[in-house]
């Protein structure tokens, strides 16, 4: 019986033609992937050749004075793609992956980034976590809403019990037919992937297939529960696709509006507004009070005497750098209420599958907020040490031309994605344990009525 069950199940147009869709539909995923990191590698590549000339043509331009300089030239840290990024782009399609700045103000430069499509924003992307976790249960739905039903519908359900040891034993087998042929296709996508996209085979990745396996087991799960009520096949069908919208549309939208209500976070635009406030308001004031505040934040620049003249390169980055210090409660307080927005997220995410998904795809890709705010702080420490280091060139009146400007190439952020199982798997099966031991203790309890 198992295997004319296996040799109906490859007769169903239906299921074979949603099977082969989803292949194709993934593959076309995997490409979308590839062609995104593709461009941001390209990117990254070529702001090093940018930079090498950039800071050749403005020594060449500026040699009189390293203040001067110093206002024009940028320095870049780049952000660069992990190898998931490919499976899921996360949050990079909207963040910047390169930051140039000069060591003027950090707030005014911090939050630039590209301009991108509203519209594309809007649709998002086709990446493969997409397809597994909105397009995946879909198909599983297609293929199980009426395991039960549709015996009892077409009257064959008498004749599977007296030939069955177990009806409830027939049921699974056939779930199992289905469950492989899926995980066959989710499989080959990843092998696909694997050879076409050079994924190594580390923590992460293998964390990457078992948070997929996991999440399409729960929908399976989630079937037999549903199967397990005894109701019609259009029942079935609507429970499912109810479930489907509530756990990937409803309660993600849901979740999203009460953290903004929550935790309402100031815009970075009001972060740059506050620096540039606070640095043009020092024109207008007596230079002292700028010193005495920089020298507070500097201690080892008291050595370098403010000048007796108009302007003076000491005072203009005291300037700048007062401008950031006086907009810093206000990124302190954007970067406190993101990093809430992520614990609270995190925290719902045991109650939804979806997101839970979404979000360990995103972290395993370094790919998510929390990353963003890793590259941010790298971004400030990195800042930190050009100011450190040119500081003393500028007070001193150091010559350009004495500077090794070669020596300065383009820094990468090292992303660290550390891989906690028990945090990632163990969501996914408690649900699924759950979920799926509720359907076949109701089908038992009911055993299967014929």
């Amino acid at each position: 019986m198992y295997t004319l069950e296996i040799k109906r199940f490859l007769r169903s147009k239906g299921a074979m033609g949603g099977l082969v869709l989803l292949l194709v539909v993934g593959c076309l995923s995997l490409l979308i992937g590839r062609q995104f990191v593709a461009k941001q590698q390209q990117a990254q590549a070529e702001i090093a050749q940018f930079q090498r000339e950039h800071i050749a043509r403005n020594v060449r331009y500026h040699q009189d004075e390293m203040g001067l300089l110093l206002y024009y030239l940028r320095f870049t840290l780049v952000n660069p793609n992990q190898p998931l990024n490919a499976l899921s782009i996360g949050q990079r399609d909207v963040q910047n992956s390169i930051q140039s700045v000069t060591i003027r103000g950090l707030e005014n430069q911090k939050y630039d980034t590209d301009l991108h499509n509203p519209m594309n924003l809007l649709m998002g992307n086709l990446d493969f976590s997409f397809v597994v976790i909105f397009l995946f249960p879909l198909l599983i739905i297609a293929l199980t809403y009426n395991l039960l039903s549709e015996e009892k519908e077409e009257g064959t359900l008498r004749l599977v019990a007296t030939q069955a040891r177990s009806t409830l034993l027939f049921l699974l087998r056939k779930m199992s037919i289905r469950i492989l042929a899926v995980f066959t296709v989710l499989l080959l996508l990843l092998g696909i992937a694997v050879l076409a996209l050079k994924l190594p085979l580390d923590n992460t990745t293998l964390a990457f297939v078992a948070v997929a396996g996991l999440y399409l087991l729960f929908w399976f799960a989630l079937s037999t529960w549903v199967i397990s009520w005894q109701r019609s096949s259009g029942l079935n069908a609507v429970a499912l696709l109810s479930f489907w919208v509530v756990l990937t549309l409803v309660f993600p939208a849901a979740l999203n509006a009460y953290l903004i209500n929550r935790y309402p976070v100031p815009e970075a635009l009001n972060t740059m507004i506050q620096q540039r406030e606070g640095y043009h308001e020092k024109w207008d004031l007596p230079k002292a009070v700028t010193m005495d505040k920089f020298y507070a934040h500097y201690p080892q620049f008291k050595k370098y005497p403010l000048p007796d003249k108009t302007f003076s390169w000491l005072w203009y980055y005291a300037m700048q750098q007062m401008g950031d210090d006086e907009s810093q409660q206000a990124a302190l307080e954007l970067k406190q209420k993101l990093q809430q927005r992520e614990q609270a997220t995190a925290f719902f995410a045991y109650f939804s599958p979806s997101i839970h998904t979404q979000l360990a795809f995103n972290r395993l890709a370094a790919a998510d907020l929390q990353q963003q705010l890793q590259y941010w702080e790298a971004t400030e420490r990195f800042h930190e040490k050009l100011r450190l280091y040119f500081y003393p060139r500028i007070f001193e009146g150091s010559e350009v031309k004495v500077e090794k400007w070669d020596s300065f190439r383009v820094e990468q952020f090292a992303a660290e994605v550390e891989v906690n199982w028990a945090e990632v798997v163990w969501p996914l099966v408690l649900i699924s344990l759950l979920v799926g031991g509720v359907g076949l203790w109701g089908l038992e309890r009911r055993q299967v009525l014929v």
